[in-house]
């Protein structure tokens, strides 16, 4: 049987740093409906990843998904890398 492997959170973004050893910094932008106005408006937040291997590089389209804490602000893993 074919079992797909499910995560609690994933998140597609854009790394926008990799300065960092073992560490990308990727930007989420997600677009939703104004409660008031009714109009789209799209909101962005960086979040820290781990990425054991340095593999991702700047630009590069990612998927991380929720992962144990690796540091203060690293809750995140790099998943795959879309380029």
């Amino acid at each position: 049987m074919d079992k797909k492997k499910s995560f609690k959170r994933k998140l597609d973004g854009i790394v926008i740093s990799e300065k960092n050893e073992k560490t990308i910094v990727i930007k989420v932008v997600r677009r939703f409906k104004h409660a008031k106005y009714s109009k789209f408006v799209y909101e962005s937040k960086k979040y820290h990843a781990h990425d054991e291997k340095n593999e991702a590089r700047e630009g590069d389209n990612v998927t991380v998904i929720a992962s144990r804490p690796h540091s203060k602000q690293k809750r995140w893993e790099l998943f795959s890398v879309n380029r």
